[in-house]
C-alpha cells in the first residue's frame, strides 16, 4: 500500500481499561469475523497461554485491519507497568496513539504514566473513552480530569447522548451527526434537544481553533462565512500533528459504540509514516543521515520486537522506515556487519503470519530464523548503510535466585534462558561467583513470575526461586604485622616457611616485598603472594572475602631441604590470621544508587521512607512532565523488595532505577543480624 494509506497506531492505556477488547472490537468490525473476549480467552491479540491464564496482556501484539483502503496497523500493549518495555519497543515505530481510558475509574496511574511517554516523542494521540455505558458516569467531570492530569487542550470531538445518566450514543462534534445504540448497532438520529447548545458550543470553539491555524480561514470565520468540511478537516489535522489539540472520543467497545468514529479519526488526524520529521541514524561512517518514509528512498528497517516460539523458532518484527523490501534481496544487519538474503517475508497478526512477496515503506512485517537478529537492530541495503538508534530499555530491579530440581535442568537452562533474554531485553542473568546463585533480574513480581510461567509452559523447565543473598565483604581500617610459621617434620623432607609480613589499608588487594639478604629466596614470593590472596577469600569476622588490603613480606627464614612452596603459601595465610583481628576489621555492605521518580505529592513519604532504609539523598531534580527524580545512595540490603513497597507508597505512580555503586562499612550494630 502507499505509505499515505498506512497508520501505525499503539493502544495503551492502564491494565483493565479495555484496550485489547477495543483492538478486537476494531478487527471484528472490519472483518466481519465473531469477536473474542479476554474472559473467553480467544482474542486474537492476547494469544500466549500467560495471558489467558493472567486474562490480561503481558507483551504487544499486532493486529493490522483494514478499512476504507487504509491499512491500519494496532499496537495492543499490556498496561501493567511490569511490562513498560513492551510499551518502549512500540513507541519506537509508531506516529499515532489511542489512550484508552476507563469512564467508570477516570484517569489512572499507568494511563498518565503513558501519556507522558508519548508526549516525551510528541506523538499525536487520541483519548478513547471507554466504557460510557456503566453507571454514575459523568462526562465533564472525566473531561475536567484529563484536562488537569494529560493536557489543558483536550476538547471533544464526539460528545455522549443520553436521558437520566444513561448513555445510549454520541454526536461527531466535527460533522454535527449524531449515533444512537439501538441494542445491536448505532443508527444515525436527530441530536437531542438537551444536547443541541453544548454540541453546537463545542463546534464552534471547535471551529474557531481552526479558523486560528492561518489568516485566510481566520478572515473567512470573522467575516461570518462557513469554514467548509475540507477545512475544518485540515485544521483539525494540523492542530493534532502539531500536538496542539488532543481529541476526545466517547464509546464502548464491547458495544461497538463510537467505533466507526475512530475509525475515520485515525485516519483522518492521525500522521501515515511519512508525516511529521523523517528518521535519523548514522551512516557506516558514522555521520548523521536521515532517512524519508517514502519507497524511492533506499531501503531500511528496524527491529523493534523479537518473539520465539519453541517449535517455529524466533521472529524478528520490522518496520520499513523507507524504501521497499522484496524477497530474496540482500540485506546488511548493522551490528553484526553480515548481509543476508531474505528468503521469506510475513505480514503478522496476533500470532498468525502470512507470506508476502514485498513490504513497503511504513509497514510491519516479519523475517524468520536469522542468526544473531536482535531486537533495536537496523536492517538496510547494503549500498547504502544506515543504523538507527537503539530503544532505551529500562534495567531490572527486581532480582531472585533460580533453582533447577535436577541435572537434566541444568543442562537445558542456558539455552532457555538465552532465548528469554533475546524476547525481553529488560531481563538480565548474571552468575554471582560469590554466592553461586543464578539471579533472574527483571522489572518487578508480575514480569518475574511472567518469564518463570513461560520458561514452564513454553520450554518444560520448573524453575524454583531463592531470595537474592546479599553479598558483603570484609576490609581492615589500621595496620598490623604478623609472623607465620609453617614447620612440620616427618621423616625425610618436611616442610619449612616462616615469614614476617605487615598488613595495612589500601584501595584494592595488593601484595610487595622488602626482603632484605635472602631471608626468604625470590623463588618462595609467588607462593606467599598465593597464601596471601588465598587468606583474604575468609575473613575472620563473618566469613567474606576481604578486600582493600596491602600486604608486605619483609622478612622470613627458609631451610635449605625442607622449604617448598606449600610451605611459604601456608605461613603467608598464618601471618595473615596473626594480624587481621589487630587490623581492627570491619564489614562493608554492598550499596547502589538509585533514581527514584514519584508525584511532587509524594516527596514527603519517599524521603521519609528513605531515611528509614539508611539512605543519603544525593540529589533531587525535576524531569520533563514535572515529576520529581530523587537520586540517592542506598545499602542492597535496604531495597530488595522496594519495587513492591515502592508501589504501595505512591499507589503505582512511582518508579526507579537502580546500578552498583560501591561498598560502605556497616554500622557495628547491624553486624549481629547479619
Amino acid at each position: 500500500m502507499d505509505v499515505k494509506q498506512i497508520r501505525n497506531v499503539v493502544v495503551l492505556g492502564h491494565q483493565g481499561c479495555g484496550k485489547t477488547t477495543l483492538v478486537e472490537s476494531l478487527y471484528s468490525l472490519t472483518t466481519g469475523n465473531a469477536k473474542g473476549s479476554v474472559e473467553k480467552k480467544n482474542t486474537i491479540s492476547d494469544y500466549l497461554f500467560e495471558e489467558k491464564e493472567r486474562v490480561s496482556s503481558v507483551r504487544l501484539s499486532i493486529v493490522p485491519i483494514h478499512y476504507d483502503n487504509y491499512k491500519i496497523n494496532l499496537i495492543d500493549i499490556p498496561g501493567n507497568d511490569d511490562f513498560i518495555s513492551e510499551a518502549l519497543s512500540a513507541v519506537s515505530v509508531v506516529k499515532g496513539a489511542i489512550l484508552v481510558v476507563d469512564a467508570s475509574s477516570g484517569v489512572q496511574v499507568e494511563t498518565v504514566k503513558h501519556w507522558n511517554m508519548l508526549r516525551k516523542r510528541n506523538i499525536p494521540t487520541i483519548i478513547y473513552l471507554n466504557k460510557m455505558d456503566k453507571e454514575n458516569i459523568h462526562f465533564e467531570q472525566l473531561l475536567a480530569e484529563i484536562r488537569e492530569k494529560l493536557g489543558k487542550n483536550a476538547i471533544p470531538f464526539s460528545y455522549p447522548m443520553g436521558h437520566n445518566d444513561s448513555f445510549d450514543g454520541f454526536v461527531n462534534v466535527v460533522t454535527l451527526k449524531a449515533r444512537k445504540y439501538n441494542g445491536k448497532t448505532c443508527d444515525d438520529v436527530e441530536i437531542y434537544d438537551d444536547k443541541k447548545m453544548k454540541v453546537f458550543e463545542l463546534h464552534n470553539t471547535m471551529v474557531e481553533a481552526v479558523a486560528q491555524t492561518s489568516e485566510e480561514l481566520l478572515d473567512k470565520f470573522f467575516n461570518g462565512e462557513q469554514l467548509t468540511m475540507e477545512e475544518i478537516h485540515t485544521g483539525l489535522r494540523k492542530g493534532v500533528l502539531d500536538g496542539e489539540l488532543i481529541p476526545v472520543l466517547v464509546g464502548c467497545a464491547t458495544k461497538n459504540i463510537g467505533l466507526h468514529t475512530m475509525l475515520s479519526m485515525l485516519v483522518d488526524y492521525l500522521p501515515n509514516p511519512s508525516d511529521l520529521n523523517p528518521i535519523c541514524g548514522l551512516d557506516d561512517k558514522e555521520n548523521p543521515t536521515i532517512r524519508k518514509t517514502l519507497d524511492e528512498e533506499p531501503f531500511s528497517a528496524f527491529v523493534f520486537k523479537t518473539i520465539i516460539d519453541p517449535y517455529s523458532g524466533i521472529s524478528s518484527i520490522f518496520k520499513v522506515n523507507s524504501g521497499v523490501l522484496h524477497q530474496q534481496d540482500e540485506v546488511y544487519i548493522s551490528g553484526l556487519n553480515k548481509t543476508i538474503t531474505v528468503n521469506q517475508l510475513f505480514t503478522i497478526c496476533g500470532n498468525k503470519q502470512t507470506p508476502v512477496s514485498e513490504v513497503h515503506a511504513g509497514d510491519i512485517a516479519v523475517i524468520n530464523k536469522v542468526d544473531g537478529l536482535e531486537t533495536s537492530m537496523t536492517l538496510c541495503t547494503p549500498k547504502s548503510k544506515i543504523e538507527y538508534e537503539k530503544i532505551d530499555f529500562p534495567t531490572p530491579v527486581y532480582y531472585k535466585s533460580i533453582i533447577t530440581k535436577s541435572k537434566n535442568d541444568d543442562d537445558k537452562l542456558t539455552g532457555v534462558l538465552s532465548k528469554m533474554v533475546l524476547e525481553d531485553k529488560s531481563i538480565l542473568i548474571k552468575r554471582n561467583i560469590e554466592t553461586n546463585q543464578l539471579l533472574l533480574g527483571t522489572l518487578g513480581l508480575s514480569h518475574l513470575n511472567f518469564i518463570l510461567s513461560r520458561i514452564k509452559n513454553s520450554y518444560k523447565l520448573d524453575l524454583g526461586t531463592e531470595d537474592q543473598k546479599v553479598i558483603y565483604k570484609e576490609t581492615i581500617k589500621s595496620s598490623a604485622s604478623g609472623s607465620g610459621r609453617y614447620i612440620k617434620q616427618s621423616g625425610g623432607s618436611g616442610f619449612y616457611g616462616v615469614v614476617e609480613m605487615d598488613f595495612s589499608p589500601s584501595k584494592e588487594n595488593e601484595f610487595t616485598e622488602s626482603v632484605f639478604g635472602g631471608s626468604v629466596p625470590k623463588n618462595y614470593f609467588p607462593a606467599v603472594e598465593k597464601g596471601f590472596y588465598e587468606a583474604c577469600e575468609k575473613g575472620l569476622l563473618k566469613g567474606f572475602q576481604v578486600t582493600g588490603v596491602k600486604a608486605n613480606l619483609k622478612d622470613g627464614k627458609y631451610h635449605p631441604v625442607d622449604s617448598n612452596e606449600l610451605a611459604f603459601k601456608m605461613a603467608a595465610i598464618l601471618a595473615f590470621k596473626d594480624a587481621y583481628m589487630k587490623c581492627n576489621p570491619v564489614i562493608l555492605e554492598p550499596i547502589s544508587k538509585i533514581v527514584v521518580t514519584v508525584n511532587s505529592d509524594d516527596v514527603g513519604n519517599i524521603l521519609s521512607d528513605l531515611n528509614q532504609r539508611r539512605a543519603k539523598i544525593i540529589g533531587m531534580d525535576i524531569n520533563s512532565v514535572g515529576n520529581q527524580k530523587i537520586t540517592a545512595l542506598v545499602p542492597e540490603s535496604e531495597i530488595l523488595e522496594y519495587v513492591n513497597d515502592l508501589k504501595s507508597l505512591t499507589q503505582g505512580s512511582g518508579y526507579f532505577s537502580r546500578e552498583f555503586f560501591g561498598y560502605e562499612e556497616l554500622p557495628n550494630y547491624l553486624e549481629v543480624k547479619i
